[in-house]
């Protein structure tokens, strides 16, 4: 292959794979994500597999399920038992870099985190978490926290323009990681010419927005829409960046998200839940040396896991033996088998989807076509997302459609065996690991 592609990932936190011109949406622009979108294979099935925050990115960070590298809740360590993303294109040759939101080291969110635990990232500008977005705080090398002007992704942006710039003096290929905050909550402060785009009344609700949520719906999308089209802009400039310097060609790029949100569908707010709006995120994939620049759509689903071990295949790296997730550098080149399903899981219920508040574990799994999720009690949810694709109509444990329900359940139940996970309740997984949680289930965290 000669020389090894630079590989750069940015991730948002909480962007649902509708919220965007490409995918139709009526309201919500999003020009330069049209644009990666129409040079990019688009993966129009991609999932997080357990759709919160530190959960989703510890998959993406090890290619492993929750119950294999243990954070299944918020705010609690990251092991090193796993070969990293970054430990791993490192042992390739890659320089490694990751600017933004962690949020997998578990001693508060706004400590210092030490090289030891970094997971392979040498160049380092990161707070573990924080949703200030415009008074944000980050720790390079160094025990002394500084600020990031004004809002943070713009600067967390240009200081990874920064960062590719001197990269072109080297002939070492990078990994980079961009993690921006928003469009998580709070809605209310992207900057103000974004949130002038929105006019709340004039947004389109999805159909499974009951009629008591209308308003808050569409005050809470007209922000979430503001921070989109803000994370918009600063992906244009790091695409312009790409040209300038000649290395667009030979680039892995890659636009995705941690999970995505409810914003009112189904009278159901943020994560966690088992909805299309919570699992599905964008997955944009470009690299043109490879993959060419015309653009295409794989429908197969795509889990969070299985997007380091695809990064790896495609710059032609060894795959360490610790990562569960499925290489399809094959799949997105148009060979090679497609999966068949991607595992949903909540081990255990928490935060703003405690018991209380309704709660619960599951195990699931999307296909192209068909969502089902099982619960404590059994089957529990099915959609048929072609016909229904709101998902307003539950067909579980309909006589018209037990046989569908049969098949499906029966590959749930091999893809639980292949993970070794017997669906226990959640405080018997809390209890194997120690985590002591408050009342909503949560584990406390200190800043």
């Amino acid at each position: 292959m000669g020389k090894k592609p630079n590989v750069i990932v940015v991730f948002s936190d909480q962007h649902r794979a509708d919220a965007t011109g490409y995918r139709g949406n009526p309201d919500v622009r999003t020009p330069y994500m049209d644009r990666l979108a129409a040079e990019s294979v688009d993966c129009t099935t991609a999932v997080a597999g357990i759709p919160v925050c530190c959960p989703s990115r510890a998959c993406l960070i090890t290619g492993q399920y929750p119950l294999t590298h243990g954070v299944f809740v918020n705010d609690v360590n990251l092991g090193n038992d796993a070969v990293s993303i970054g430990e791993a294109f490192k042992q390739g040759g890659y320089r490694t870099a990751y600017v933004g939101k962690w949020h997998l080291d578990g001693h508060g969110r706004s400590q210092f985190i030490p090289r030891e635990r970094r997971q392979g990232f040498d160049y380092w500008r990161v707070l573990e978490c924080t949703h200030d977005y415009n008074h944000s705080f980050y720790y390079g090398d160094q025990d002394k926290k500084l600020k990031w002007d004004g809002y943070d992704a713009a600067a967390q942006t240009q200081d990874v323009i920064n960062y590719i710039r001197a990269s072109q003096e080297s002939e070492q290929p990078f990994l980079l990681m961009l993690s921006w905050g928003p469009p998580h909550n709070p809605y209310d402060t992207a900057p103000q010419a974004f949130r002038d785009m929105y006019d709340p009344a004039a947004l389109t609700l999805r159909p499974n927005v009951p009629d008591e949520w209308s308003g808050m719906a569409r005050t809470d999308l007209s922000g979430y829409y503001a921070h989109i089209s803000a994370l918009d802009h600063l992906l244009g400039q790091l695409l312009d960046v790409l040209e300038e310097e000649a290395i667009d060609n030979d680039t892995v790029f890659v636009y995705t998200s941690d999970h995505g949100d409810m914003l009112g569908s189904h009278g159901e707010v943020r994560k966690q839940k088992p909805w299309d709006e919570s699992i599905r995120v964008p997955l944009l994939i470009r690299y043109p040396a490879m993959l060419g620049k015309a653009g295409k759509k794989i429908a197969a689903p795509i889990n969070t896991p299985d997007l380091m071990p695809t990064l790896l295949g495609l710059c032609g790296l060894e795959i360490p033996g610790t990562v569960e997730g499925s290489n399809y550098s094959a799949v997105l080149q148009g060979v090679g088998p497609e999966p068949e399903a991607a595992l949903l899981t909540c081990v255990h219920p928490f935060g703003e989807w405690h018991r209380g508040a309704g709660g619960r574990e599951y195990r699931g799994i999307r296909t192209t076509r068909y969502t089902y999720i099982c619960d404590l009690n059994g089957p529990w949810l099915l959609f048929d997302n072609e016909t229904d694709p709101y998902q307003m109509n539950n067909l579980c444990s309909t006589e018209s459609n037990r046989e569908l329900q049969t098949s499906l359940h029966h590959l749930l139940t091999a893809l639980l065996m292949k993970r070794g996970d017997e669906f226990l309740p959640g405080d018997h997984y809390l209890q194997e690991h120690g985590y002591i949680t408050d009342e909503t289930g949560t584990v406390p965290y200190t800043d």
